[in-house]
């Protein structure tokens, strides 16, 4: 490994952390303002309804969800209509700390969705394009569609 890619990782490693606490924060706001969708089904309902409202798309699978073969057909559909209609996707690594993300938000004890591998954010009012972590994670996913990583892989931090 040359000294160029050393640092190449490094930086890449430290954008990829920052991504994770801005999507943190991007998910605690959206919990507060009732604009996210849990569950392919239910996304793809949303999808199909209100495309244009639709700011992030996230998919999270571990490694045994790698060989569900159902759950990479829905995903390869959903990445598809999101590429079309613009909207920016991540890949999330640990579904599990989503999970806590979601499930510790506004609504406390809420039982546990059956399903949780696509998170959709809307935006409900204009005010959200301001966010700072939303720019954040819309500029990661810019950057890396620059470097031909059409979905980028994320891990959230563990706390």
């Amino acid at each position: 490994m040359t000294l160029e890619e050393l640092a190449g990782e490094q930086q890449a490693m430290g954008r990829m952390e920052t991504a994770g606490s801005a999507l943190e924060e991007v998910l605690s706001k959206a919990l507060t303002q009732r604009s996210v969708t849990v569950g392919v089904y239910e996304a793809a309902k949303l999808l199909n309804v209100d495309p244009d409202n639709v700011v992030l798309c996230l998919l999270a699978a571990d490694e045994e969800d790698d060989r569900d073969v159902a759950l990479q057909i829905h995903f390869t559909l959903i990445q598809a209509f999101c590429c079309e209609n613009d909207i920016n996707i991540l890949r999330v690594s640990n579904p599990g700390r989503l999970a806590e993300l979601l499930l510790l938000g506004p609504s406390g004890g809420a039982e546990q969705p059956a399903d949780l591998h696509c998170v959709l954010v809307t935006n409900p009012h204009a005010s959200q394009w301001k966010d700072p972590a939303l720019s954040q994670l819309i500029c990661f996913c810019r950057e890396s569609r620059y470097m031909d990583q059409w979905v980028p892989v994320i891990n959230l931090p563990e706390r």
